[in-house]
């Protein structure tokens, strides 16, 4: 039986990962994974084509070779300062023909209306998420096809990203020896991994803590209300104890990743951090409490502009379940305890749920973004058909494998 290969490309400012999975009868299933240090980004931009595409072609190969399959094209996790998001909303009549009621030409229209916004020249839509509809005057309907009425609504949230960084980004992975896909804005993609359907039905906000952004992403009733990207995120944080401690940027890296901690630390006198000095100057040792001191200030910085922006948004009473934390800086002791703080709810890191092929460091919260583009990829494809009646395609194949296992 044929099966569908697909690849997720998560393009951090830190990290690149690539993901090679499969579409099969028993569902999707990670068939090989490489990662590799990104070089040439900054907060999600392109800014040296030549080393971002060797990041990206290193982790390439890494995964093709775990896979023992060959990549053509690829979904791509991306994020950046550019990227703005708004709610909009359309709305069609419906034909008045006796049991017609709503059908899928109806459901096009409607989204069509929603987006013909004025975007300017110099940026470019990349999502168009639905939200719900309103059939009449019932709203918060999924499906609305097959429903009798004379007006449908539908509500959808539009993410917009700048033209040219886009372009770069496109340029850059061709150049690696790939094609995209679609590109698909981080959060969105680590949401379809991390968040369950219970979460983002009763509201949740995800908070993607990356190293050159943090991201944010509010649910409710199943769909977006709301996302940002905040452009500032663990480097940082990173910048911070170099600054602070005196010592070079690579090792301040080191050190906030093996001692850093979101909380006050008990100063333990037989636990000494070594601190390598700058220009050949001599090391030195300081405690881990004299770290958080450097440290601490910043991570809170993070998470409060997290929160001003849930409160900003005019949603964060939707907020039912609390807080899911993914990302690099998820992995920092203490973050959840601080997130609670903050936020003033419960909080939890969040990583891949019941992913084959990542069974042994999938459940790894910096796994999100790259596990969530592959299930995106299934789920989007299988939605496109949907919308255009797409016949014996990937929508009719799944059905039929479904069918055969019962």
């Amino acid at each position: 039986m044929a099966r569908e290969h697909i690849a997720a490309l998560d393009l951090g400012t830190t990290r690149t990962v690539v993901l090679v999975g499969e579409i099969a009868e028993d569902g999707l299933r990670v068939l090989g994974k490489g990662a590799s240090r990104s070089q040439g980004l900054r907060r999600g931009v392109v800014v040296n084509m030549d080393e971002a595409a060797r990041s990206i072609g290193e982790a390439l190969r890494a995964a093709e070779q775990d896979a023992g399959a060959r990549v053509n094209e690829v979904f791509v996790g991306f994020s950046g300062e550019h990227i703005e998001s708004v709610n909009s909303s359309g709305a069609v009549a419906i034909a008045s023909e006796a049991g017609r009621g709503v059908t899928r030409e109806d459901v096009v229209r409607a989204r069509e209306s929603a987006t013909a916004l004025k975007i300017p020249s110099d940026r470019q839509v990349i999502h168009v998420l639905t939200q719900d509809h309103i059939v009449d005057d019932q709203s918060g309907i999924h499906d609305p096809c097959g429903m009798s009425g004379v007006r449908l609504e539908v509500r959808v949230h539009i993410v917009t990203g700048a033209v040219t960084p886009l372009r770069n980004l496109r340029n850059c992975i061709v150049q690696s020896g790939m094609q995209v896909q679609e590109l698909v804005l981080d959060t969105i993609a680590a949401g379809e991994a991390a968040l369950t359907s219970d979460e983002k039905e009763l509201g949740v906000v995800l908070l993607d803590l990356g190293g050159g952004t943090t991201k944010v992403a509010l649910y409710h009733h199943g769909s977006i209300r709301h996302s940002a990207v905040i452009p500032a995120g663990g480097n940082n944080l990173t910048n911070d104890i170099a600054i602070g401690l005196r010592t070079p940027h690579e090792d301040a890296e080191r050190i906030k990743c093996g001692y850093a901690s979101a909380v006050y630390v008990r100063p333990d006198r037989d636990n000494m951090i070594e601190v390598p000095g700058v220009g050949g100057r001599e090391s030195r040792q300081v405690t881990r409490e004299e770290l958080a001191f450097v440290a601490g200030p910043r991570i809170k910085e993070l998470l409060f502009l997290a929160r001003e922006e849930i409160r900003g948004s005019g949603f964060e009473h939707l907020v039912g379940t609390g807080i899911v934390i993914t990302g690099g800086g998820a992995l920092m002791p203490g973050i959840v305890k601080l997130a609670e703080q903050v936020f003033g709810m419960s909080a939890k890191i969040g990583g891949p749920q019941e992913f084959p092929g990542l069974e042994s460091d999938g459940n790894a919260p910096t796994y999100a973004t790259s596990a969530g583009l592959l299930r995106y990829a299934m789920n989007n494809l299988l939605e496109k058909e949907w919308l255009h009646g797409t016949e014996g395609g990937l929508l009719d194949r799944v059905i039929s494998r479904i069918a055969a296992l019962m």
